[in-house]
């Protein structure tokens, strides 16, 4: 009886709470003179609501923690560079939504897994590592949350916002978030590419992501019925590129064949894009070219300040990349000059540059807005 008594005393707190954030005929998720909350990470005035984000490992930052899987960060050196240490980033430091968190004035997005009361305020991530736009994908990691699992945790975390703040609020508010999409990457690492997968045998490579896209503009929809209006997605990256790959032949090379296996995803999300933008009312939706960062990234990287564009700096064996940053392993002391933090993810140095190019990019890189724009209309 206790318990239920100081559950209900919670509640009845976090709802009070809530209205008091509302006074004065405030928005739900505030902006516009009237946040909701004054804790802004960037140090600025709040340029959106709130950000939701959905995708994998790229942007995880601890949903995985708690499930019975083998795709998890939350243990040194991961973070290592992060003030709260590991949490759960498949990073030494910053991902890249934390950058663009921070450029539109909000404070750090919290887990899914961890977000509660006020906190969601400011937006949910429910990014996991290992997860794809199809359920099948990642299964070799066992516990992850597919993307379609990802949208039903946000319509959870509507209900509860909607429950305790009204749906006009709610409504109102939504249509003015920004909502991040990092997905795909697995679908070609922990799935095409995988030998105890039967995809590679069942699809070509443009027949594969004519599959991929297909069903992610369908959970786009969703999104965009349960409310969303401005939506930033990530293409893929040059993928065959990384440590993981590069470990697998002697010649230290970019795997070609890995890099156009995607090509067909880029491309076909780019024309969904398009295609959404002009058949869904009020929707906009932007693609960054992570590809093209990448590649330029890698051709440049001097210029950069970078110096390792081969290997991790947390890994073992060939390129840093036949096995991924293990529990204490000791990392690279220069890590602001590597590209690569471990056998798949880039560091923090790259999450930054690439976060700031989204934000503040010209078409060549994030199309047909940045993200500073995206959130301006």
């Amino acid at each position: 009886m206790a318990n239920i008594f100081f559950r209900i005393i919670f509640s009845f707190l976090i709802v009070m709470l809530l209205l008091l954030l509302l006074m004065n005929d405030k928005v739900a998720l505030g902006q516009d003179g009237d946040p909701v909350g004054s804790t802004q990470g960037g140090g600025g005035r709040e340029m959106v609501p709130a950000l939701f984000i959905f995708g994998d490992s790229l942007i995880d930052n601890g949903n995985n923690n708690n499930l019975p899987s083998f795709a998890k960060a939350n243990y040194y050196p991961y973070g290592i560079d992060f003030n709260g240490g590991p949490t759960g980033r498949f990073s030494n430091g910053y991902t890249m939504v934390d950058e663009i968190a921070e450029l539109l004035g909000l404070p750090l997005i919290p887990a899914y897994s961890e977000a509660s009361g006020a906190q969601v305020l400011h937006g949910v991530n429910y990014a996991s590592a290992a997860a794809g736009i199809l359920d099948i994908t990642g299964r070799n990691f066992v516990g992850r949350i597919p993307f379609d699992q990802q949208i039903r945790n946000f319509q959870n975390t509507l209900d509860q916002v909607t429950d305790n703040l009204g749906a006009s609020d709610v409504s109102n508010a939504i249509a003015r978030c920004i909502f991040f999409v990092g997905m795909g990457s697995n679908d070609y690492l922990n799935n095409y590419l995988m030998p105890n997968y039967n995809t590679k045998n069942q699809y070509n490579a443009q027949q594969y992501a004519d599959l991929l896209v297909s069903e992610y503009s369908r959970q786009l929809t969703t999104l965009y019925n349960l409310g969303a209006r401005k939506f930033v997605l990530a293409g893929l990256g040059r993928m065959g590129c990384i440590p993981s790959i590069l470990a697998q032949n002697q010649m230290d090379r970019c795997s070609e064949e890995v890099n156009q296996l995607v090509m067909p995803f880029n491309a076909n999300v780019k024309t969904m894009i398009n295609n959404l933008n002009a058949n869904l009312p009020g929707a906009r939706f932007t693609f960054i070219d992570i590809a093209r960062m990448f590649e330029d990234l890698l051709t440049n990287y001097r210029s950069y300040g970078f110096s390792v564009i081969d290997r991790g700096c947390c890994g073992i064996g060939r390129n840093g990349g036949q096995i991924t940053c293990l529990p204490f392993q000791t990392p690279c002391a220069n890590r602001e000059e590597y590209v690569f933090w471990d056998a798949f993810h880039p560091t923090e140095a790259v999450n930054i540059m690439f976060g700031r190019k989204a934000f503040y990019g010209d078409q060549s890189v994030v199309y047909p807005m940045n993200i500073q724009q995206l959130a301006s209309f």
